[in-house]
């Protein structure tokens, strides 16, 4: 059961921090400037966690395993920064911002998951649309 906890607590833990320093990030300060340094961090980060976590293991080797989804995702990972640095800016508030955002992308995923990964929309999951839009409505009331 820990093997499926730990990655969403994680994830949890993450994206909690995620929201108070995108919030943080200087008024004053480029946004592409202030991911400059995010991303050497992480950078760095990710060098030493796959020296640590993979002793003997090649990163040239697993850089030959290389396909389009980590260069998209490092342009998405840049617009979802930068969609919520400026969220921010323009007012609005953390304990609202991930939730209208999760909730769109809860609805959005939904789609996706059927078009491209033939997953299901069963009547749950109907429910569950309808639900994260009378939530988004009082979320913004």
């Amino acid at each position: 059961m820990f093997d499926s906890i730990w990655p969403i607590a994680l994830v949890v833990l993450s994206n909690t921090f995620y929201q108070i320093c995108a919030k943080e990030v200087p008024e004053k300060m480029d946004p592409f400037a202030s991911l400059t340094v995010t991303y050497l961090v992480g950078a760095a980060v990710s060098f030493a966690l796959f020296g640590l976590l993979n002793r003997g293991g090649s990163i040239v080797a697993e850089y030959q395993k290389l396909n389009w989804a980590p260069f998209v995702l490092g342009l998405v990972l840049v617009g979802l920064e930068t969609g919520f640095i400026y969220a921010y800016r323009a007012g609005w508030t953390v304990s609202t911002a991930a939730i209208v955002q999760s909730a769109f992308l809860g609805v959005a995923l939904i789609f996706v998951g059927m078009l491209l990964y033939k997953e299901v929309i069963t009547p749950t999951k109907v429910a569950g649309i309808l639900i994260c839009l009378v939530g988004l409505y009082f979320i913004n009331k």
